[in-house]
Formats: C-alpha cells, structure tokens, sequence
C-alpha cells in the first residue's frame, strides 16, 4: 500500500503573490517529487489581493490559523516575504491549537514576524530559512527548505550550528530591529543571532545596528554572526564601512560578541536556522 503524502501547506502572510510565481512553484514540485510522496497545497486565499497585501489582515490571519490547525498538513511554509505578517501575528496566536504547536514553520524575510511570537509561545519547530517562492528558482534552494519540513535534515542546516550547541535564531535585521520592544520580541538571551539584509544603504545598516545593539535584552545575547548583506542601495557619499566592519563596530560598542558570518542572506545559498537548541 502506498504511504500517504507528506503534504505542505503554503500561505501567504505578507505582500501579494502572483498567481505565474505559484504556477512555477507548483511545477517544480512536480519535477523534484514525481511520485508525490511530497505535495503542496497552497491556501486557496494565497493569491488574494488587497492594496500592498496577499489579502487583508482577516483573510490572511484565517487561512494561516487554518493551515496551521489543520491536522492532514505536516508543515506551513512561508509562500514569499515582502510586508504585512506583522500585521496578523497577535491576532493568530491565540487562535493555534495542539495541532498547530507539532508542524514545522519555515520562511524568512518578512515571516519572521511570525516565526518570532511562535517562538516565543514554545513552538519547537521554528525555523529562518527558504519560502517556497524560491522554489521556482529550480535549484537546490527548496530542495532544501523541504528536506527540513519533511524530516528536519540537518544537511539543510547553517553549518555553524553543527559545532554550536547554544541556541540561535535568524533574522532579516530590518525586522528583528523593528519587532524588539514589541509584544512579538523572544526572548534571545544566550542566543546566537544570526542577521542578514537586502536592498538598504549602509548608512541604514548602521543605524539598525545602532538600535538594535542597543537594546538591553538583545545586549543578553550569546553573540551575533553576519549573514549577506546584498543588493545595497547607493550610498553618497559612499559610507566606507563595510558591512562586517559596522556590525563589528555596533558589537564592539555593546559588548555583544561578535561571532563570525553565517551562511544565511536573500539568496539560493540561504540555509535552515532553527530557533532555539534543537537541531
């Protein structure tokens, strides 16, 4: 007897998602799992439009509280980023069940506004990493993403968690600088935080970095590694810092440790971060 597929589903908690971008994802599901033993199922509202949205703030909270909810999914994946999760996440978490606490949940960008309040409340299975949007970019990038919904591959994980026990969390730093203070901010104390930007000029960097190390509970963290800082915007005149050299700079001024790079950013290499000590 054939076993039942491992079934994904994908919702869209952020900016709009073109129907042409869900028809690539689809077909390269079809092409890296012909016999189905992985299937996708997109939320029927992931293509909704309302202004900036994939939908208004309702319709999208409800069709995340239902995937999530629903047991003949094993995992939510973040279908892309962009803006608007933010808007939904107090509103979702009451509303998750037991249900909901056992799948995984991966994404990036702009999903770590919700992947931050589910840590938060105990999630076990939280995780920075590639959306199925990547998926049409047919290479290893979902590849990835799926191995670690399915099963939690290591072999998809950042590599420095392999030799780093302590627990660590990953963010687009634009979001986690604007979740701290919040009702949505964990608490990161002796965590490794690993950060990573696109398409901000340096100076905005700086300033981020300013912010954030400046807050007394992220200045509790174990450390901070760098993932890619891509696609900066002009700068004039230009900055003459480097990324690493400003995020050095902010964790010197603090006190936070400054750990290293990491092999996270808005890009096909971007891999699997788990939250918390569980790999």
């Amino acid at each position: 007897m054939k076993p039942e597929p491992f079934k994904i589903g994908v919702v869209n908690a952020s900016s709009r998602l073109d129907p042409a971008r869900g028809e690539a994802i689809q077909a390269w599901m079809d092409a890296a799992y012909p016999g189905g033993e992985v299937q996708l199922v997109f939320h029927p509202m992931a293509f909704q439009t309302h202004g900036h949205f994939g939908g208004d703030d309702a319709v999208r909270a409800d069709a995340f509280v239902e995937f999530a909810n629903d047991p003949r999914l094993g995992a939510v994946w973040f279908a892309r980023g962009g803006y608007g999760s933010c808007r939904i996440a107090e509103a979702v978490l009451p509303q998750l069940t037991e249900v909901a606490r056992k799948k995984r949940y991966l994404g990036y960008s702009d999903a770590g506004s919700l992947l931050a309040p589910l840590y938060k409340a105990g999630f076990p299975h939280v995780a920075h990493g590639p959306m199925a949007s990547d998926g049409a970019r047919h290479d290893a990038t979902g590849r990835r993403a799926v191995d670690w919904l399915v099963s939690g591959d290591r072999a998809s994980l950042e590599p420095s968690l392999l030799d780093d026990p302590r627990p660590a969390v990953a963010f687009n730093l634009t979001i986690l600088n604007e979740l701290v203070g919040t009702a949505l901010e964990p608490d990161l104390a002796g965590h490794v935080i690993m950060l990573e930007e696109v398409s901000e000029a340096l100076y905005r960097v700086d300033r981020m970095m300013f912010h954030l190390t400046g807050q007394a509970s992220i200045r509790r963290a174990a450390g901070i590694r760098l993932g890619r800082i891509s696609d900066v915007t002009p700068n004039d005149p230009d900055f003459a810092l480097t990324p690493e050299e400003i995020v050095r700079y902010w964790c010197e001024r603090s006190g936070i440790p400054y750990l290293g790079t990491a092999d996270i950013g808005h890009d096909p290499d971007n891999k699997v971060v788990p939250f918390g000590a569980s790999r």
